[in-house]
């Protein structure tokens, strides 16, 4: 390569050309003020983590699954977190929708406020429900009074306590998948006579079907281990409200077995449900 050669491709180096050279931008070593407090941390993660499977009860581990008590908490929790699912569904899957595909004044508040159970302690987020749907609640006293329904301390209570915590995370998900789409294949059906519905069921559910597909998979995840809003909203009756995450923190008390039991299988629906999604949040860009 001639001198002349040599700057023409530093040139385009430099402006981004098309020239590629045999430079090479190998992996630089770890600074060690980095590796040590990354080490730090990871090891910090993966303890408890570790610990949790070293003194697992293997041995008895199926009869510890399948023991009475065990299972009506794993059928009770399955169950209420699908139903979680399904009103996050019905009801988060038009809320992305507006949120994403219509302006109007206090859009960003809304946002907020949709995303507020995100960071807010699900204790609290138990409290407020049981003052707006409890027996006395600002609803809740109508819906008593009116139709007899009463939510708190009931199977359907658990579902209303899971939906709360996790129909942000479907929301989100989809909101962010509807932002992503193109929307000029609804404004196309548009032209072609599909009305606004027409148009959002035949064109963009099929679009946005990953998104929400994902999104439905972290608030299934997400209301299987909910805690503090269940247990402050529902209570914890056994075979009705007491779902995986009270019958482990009761088991801890009595039957420390039981309880790393239940948590394996906790433990396990997490690693799934990160598998599940490896290739949407997990792989890099």
């Amino acid at each position: 390569m001639t001198s002349t050669d040599k700057s023409d491709a530093a040139a385009d180096t430099l402006q981004g050309g098309p020239w590629r050279g045999p430079v090479r931008s190998g992996r630089r070593g770890v600074p060690l003020p980095l590796l040590v407090p990354a080490l730090i941390g990871l090891a910090f993660l993966l303890l408890p983590l570790v610990a949790l499977l070293v003194r697992a009860p293997w041995s008895t581990l199926p009869e510890q699954l399948t023991s009475t008590e065990v299972w009506q908490a794993l059928q009770l929790s399955l169950v209420c977190a699908t139903a979680a699912t399904a009103v996050s569904l019905v009801v988060g899957v038009p809320l992305a929708w507006l949120l994403a595909r219509t302006d109007f004044p206090g859009r960003g508040f809304v946002r907020a406020l949709v995303t507020l159970p995100l960071v807010l302690p699900p204790v609290v987020g138990g409290v407020a429900l049981l003052f707006a749907l409890g027996r006395n609640g600002v609803v809740g006293q109508w819906l008593d009074s009116w139709f007899g329904i009463t939510l708190p301390f009931t199977t359907a209570g658990v579902v209303v306590a899971e939906s709360f915590v996790a129909m942000p995370f479907l929301v989100i998900s989809v909101e962010g998948t509807l932002r992503a789409a193109d929307p000029r294949y609804e404004e196309a059906a548009a032209t072609l006579g599909a009305s606004r519905f027409t148009a959002f069921r035949r064109v963009t559910l099929p679009l946005i079907a990953p998104g929400i597909g994902a999104g439905a998979v972290l608030a299934w995840a997400r209301a299987l281990g909910e805690f503090g809003a269940t247990i402050t909203f529902a209570g914890n009756f056994p075979g009705r409200t007491q779902t995986m995450p009270l019958a482990v923190y009761l088991a801890l008390q009595n039957n420390p077995e039981a309880a790393i039991a239940l948590s394996l299988v906790l433990l396990a629906v997490s690693i799934a449900v990160l598998a599940g999604l490896r290739d949407r949040w997990m792989t890099p860009s």
